[in-house]
């Protein structure tokens, strides 16, 4: 792995260094051991520490991940900070902040959201105000009425 590498304006397949910077590029794969990421598209970023701004990524794996003004498909992280941002599934193992954001499933041990929206949220400690889509009542009443469905569907359809 080259040590650092600074790109601005690229288009680029796979690029590995220890420190990265990154400024309105398009990239397939990083991984890097410190990314500072600015108007970036990838498909995948695995990294040490992650910082990205103004970003479309397809899936982010940081230990320390922060992300401001994103749209991401899945962004796992020990400790993730989502700020202003779209994500589908977020993942902090450890900690999660979500702040003013839209979120599907946010998932972690500590969960700190504020003025967020999702559909799903789980963990052992949530603080903060957000608006789910789904309590854990309304989830097991979902799920009877959608496997009670699936049952008769496959009971008519056998015959």
């Amino acid at each position: 792995m080259e040590e650092r590498i600074e790109i601005e304006s690229q288009n680029m397949d796979i690029v590995e260094a220890e420190f990265m910077t990154v400024k309105q590029s398009t990239i397939r794969a990083i991984e890097a051991g410190n990314a500072e990421m600015q108007q970036v598209c990838a498909l995948s970023v695995d990294s040490e520490k992650a910082e990205i701004t103004q970003g479309l990524i397809g899936f982010v794996k940081s230990n320390e991940l922060n992300m401001n003004q994103c749209i991401s498909g899945v962004s796992m992280g020990e400790k993730a900070e989502i700020n202003f941002s779209l994500c589908p599934m977020a993942i902090g193992k450890e900690e999660a902040k979500v702040k003013r954001s839209a979120a599907g499933v946010v998932i972690g041990n500590n969960i700190e959201v504020k003025n967020t929206a999702a559909l799903i949220v789980v963990g052992k400690n949530i603080e903060g105000n957000v608006t789910t889509l789904f309590d854990w009542k309304s989830a097991l009443a979902v799920t009877a009425v959608a496997g009670g469905i699936f049952g008769l569907l496959r009971l008519f359809l056998k015959k």
